[in-house]
């Protein structure tokens, strides 16, 4: 059987699928990480005008369990939803803490949530959750999950065991997906390359959790580039997030303790989303002037090297190469990304004296440094000012 690979309690690996990232990821022991409800919080609140009216899928997310489906579900009205779908997938760990479901003898589905828990109904099974309506079924005054339970339990809403496996990619998972108008959920890491490849093929609108590493990818990036896929607004790629994680998963570095509650978290996580907010468009200020002393071009590509973010300057018109962190403030109005400097730079010995001195490895650009000394840089992106100041003159 396969091994569950996922990130909100869904949408892991089917058994049978032989291809070589599929296999990768099956090695993966621990791809489990579940998302804090302030981050989710924290990032929809820019998208808000995009909810109202539509169908949003949470394809890797428990029900019961994710911090996602419990975002949408707890605000359906102020968001205005139209229909809210979760669905898991069958391994998942977190499967059957909040909820659990059996059929009696006429086929009718009987559930217990919460509290109400037994041992006896433990095992798990993959399903899906399908809400159109929400309100406060107790007369208290609020809307909480109980309400949700409830809602089901009345049949007002849908709750219904799945065919298979709720791998993402499944036929019938595949269907849910073409019913939506929005997907939202944490995917697994390391499949993160299949699921927008996913999104992409189904034409779907997402805003998506993975590391900032997948910038770089070559299934990626060109998206990027074509204006097809950027970073969210509140995690861009710089700093950590905290996540969920099981009590089983390994002891390691950057981990706490909360209320019994293990979390770890991850450096570099970032939103990915192919929904245009009125943030992505605020123009970043540059101050500082071009000069050839403070920014030396490369030996390996016609380009110059800015080490920093906020060193761009404000008048140069020629190509720059800037930190991967330069997406967490582009502005596609302001900036043109023409490419890696993985893919575009020369072979650094063919651009050398025989005898320089420099540190090899993959395509990176390189900068003098000393007599026949090269700097090798970190990877950079391409970019060219579309509006750049005039240079200042020199009186």
């Amino acid at each position: 059987m396969a091994e569950s690979i996922s990130g909100e309690g869904g949408g892991a690996v089917m058994a049978g699928h032989t291809n070589a990232s599929m296999n990768a990821a099956l090695k993966a022991k621990n791809d489990e990480f579940y998302t804090l409800l302030t981050d989710i919080e924290k990032e929809m609140r820019y998208y808000r005008k995009h909810f109202k009216g539509k169908t949003v899928l949470c394809n890797c997310d428990d029900p019961f369990e994710s911090n996602f489906f419990k975002y949408f579900v707890l605000n359906f009205n102020r968001l205005g939803l139209k229909k809210l779908i979760a669905t898991c997938y069958h391994t998942s760990p977190i499967v059957g803490q909040q909820l659990q479901y059996w059929y009696d003898k006429d086929g009718q589905m009987s559930f217990l949530f919460g509290d109400e828990l037994d041992e006896k109904y433990s095992e798990k099974h993959p399903y899906k959750a399908v809400v159109t309506k929400v309100y406060d079924t107790s007369g208290d005054g609020g809307i909480d999950m109980l309400d949700v339970a409830e809602l089901f339990k009345s049949g007002e809403n849908e709750l219904t065991e799945l065919e298979g496996d709720g791998d993402f990619r499944s036929q019938e998972c595949l269907h849910l997906l073409d019913e939506s108008d929005i997907v939202v959920t944490n995917p697994p890491f390391s499949l993160f390359r299949e699921y927008v490849a996913v999104m992409m093929e189904h034409k779907k609108h997402f805003i998506i959790i993975g590391n900032s590493n997948a910038i770089t990818y070559k299934e990626v990036f060109p998206l990027i580039m074509q204006n097809r896929l950027w970073l969210g607004v509140t995690r861009s790629g710089t700093g950590s997030m905290w996540f969920r994680i099981m009590d089983d998963f390994p002891e390691k570095s950057g981990q706490k303790i909360e209320n019994g509650i293990r979390y770890q978290t991850i450096g570099n996580s970032a939103w990915f989303t192919n929904l245009d907010v009125k943030k992505r468009h605020e123009e970043l200020i540059l101050v500082k002037r071009y000069s050839p002393e403070n920014y030396p071009s490369y030996t390996n590509y016609d380009a110059i090297e800015v080490s920093k973010v906020a060193d761009i300057p404000c008048d140069y018109s020629g190509m720059m190469g800037v930190p991967i962190t330069f997406l967490g403030k582009y502005n596609p109005d302001q900036f043109e990304i023409l490419g890696l400097s993985s893919t575009m730079a020369k072979p650094i010995d063919e651009c050398v004296e025989p005898d320089a001195e420099y540190i090899k490895g993959g395509p990176r650009f390189y900068v003098k440094e000393g007599h026949k000394k090269y700097k090798r840089c970190y990877d950079r992106i391409v970019i060219r000012n579309k509006h750049p100041e005039p240079p200042k003159e020199v009186k």
